[in-house]
């Protein structure tokens, strides 16, 4: 059986990055968020979300990546937002693109 290589969930997209270039990754990823988020309509503005502190040490002195990756994805999806007809959480920019064809289901 074939290990993969640890990964680490970003606290603000939800997707999975190398021990090495996570922190290369976030700095863009935040730049990129304030950028999408500064052209949303004010009421679908969100706060910047905050890094998560997980301090979950292991015996062996390694920080419990699986707790880690939880608490950062759980970050990550607080930044969706529901749609106010079906239901559905989207990111912000793409609730907009969603609403133009989302129809209230026919009573029947």
């Amino acid at each position: 059986m074939i290990r993969r290589p640890p990964t680490i969930v970003c606290y603000i997209c939800g997707r999975e990055y190398g021990t090495k270039s996570i922190s290369i990754h976030e700095p863009q990823c935040l730049k990129k968020w304030h950028n999408e988020n500064n052209l949303l309509p004010k009421e679908l503005r969100r706060p910047e979300p905050k890094k998560t502190e997980v301090r979950t040490i292991t015996a062996k002195g390694f920080y419990d990546l699986d707790a880690l990756n939880e608490a950062a994805w759980t970050s990550a999806q607080s930044q969706l937002v529901p749609c106010d007809i079906c239901g559905r959480t989207f990111l912000p920019d793409r609730l907009i693109v969603h609403q133009r064809s989302c129809k209230p289901k026919a009573a029947k």
